[in-house]
């Protein structure tokens, strides 16, 4: 009989241990890291087994002589899955509504609808090392077929781009893309770069700075900026806000607002 009693402690001991020690686990998991809310993709990928969701609204603006569009995207939704250790999926899919005014004149034909859908991976490629950067790279085909009537090209969309990222300090941190993109029922390859300063204000909050643009080939350049903000409730948690313009003609303002969610599998 006290064998037995001495075997029950004995392995209610080691339930409770491995018990505690997977929530431990469970509640030591690194914070989320995440490719909203600027234009720099991370090289980072999601942990294997768990599904990350990126979504949010965004409000641009622009006016040329007496002609104003309004473009508001009511879910610039990404969700990411940790395939392999190395590797990521990623869908895309947003709604996107656009108004015009002519002399302050609204006009009543507005376009709305899906965009295509954007399928993707992500590659972690290496980690960062001294001077060396961490490198991810990152590709995208978008789907016509899966676009609303109103936003639906002729060919499927493509782009790709490698993310690096340089840790300058225990708060500050430097993350660049470089990469190209063809778009827009257009044979023309537009040549893409980011670049982001983010730094750490508070263990909940973070700030970054950011230019991006573009190069076409047979068009001009275009350079815009962005700041925002972000805040982790919890490590699984994030929620953000940001602002931008354009440094050459195309955007008068940009707002945008979202949060970040990350969801583990039942073998995380």
């Amino acid at each position: 009989m006290k064998q037995t009693i001495k075997n029950t402690i004995l392995c209610l001991t080691l339930f409770t241990a491995k018990t505690m020690t997977y929530a431990q686990e469970k509640r030591t998991i690194e914070p989320l890291i995440t490719d909203r809310p600027d234009q720099t993709e991370s090289p980072n990928v999601v942990s294997k087994g768990y599904i990350q969701i990126e979504t949010g609204a965004a409000y641009e603006a622009f006016k040329n002589n007496n002609i104003k569009i309004e473009t508001t995207t009511y879910n610039t939704s990404l969700v990411r899955f940790g395939l392999l250790n190395n590797l990521e999926l990623r869908l895309g899919w947003d709604f996107v509504e656009n108004k015009t005014e002519i002399y302050n004149n609204p006009i009543s034909n507005i376009n709305s609808g899906f965009s295509p859908l954007m399928l993707g991976i992500k590659i972690s490629v290496s980690k960062e090392n001294n001077w060396l950067p961490e490198i991810g790279l990152l590709g995208h085909i978008y789907l016509p077929f899966t676009a609303g009537s109103d936003y639906k090209p002729d060919s499927t969309g493509v782009d790709f781009r490698f993310a690096f990222a340089n840790s300058l300090s225990e708060k500050s941190s430097l993350s660049y893309n470089l990469g190209v993109a063809w778009g827009n029922d257009s044979p023309e390859a537009s040549y893409l770069y980011t670049i982001a300063y983010g730094y750490k204000l508070t263990e909940k909050i973070c700030g970054y700075a950011e230019i991006y643009g573009d190069f076409p080939e047979n068009s001009k350049a275009n350079h815009l900026c962005d700041a925002g903000i972000t805040y982790l409730i919890t490590n699984n948690l994030q929620l953000d806000a940001t602002f931008g313009t354009s440094i050459t003609k195309g955007q008068d303002l940009m707002i945008s607002a979202g949060l970040s969610y990350r969801i583990p599998s039942k073998n995380n």
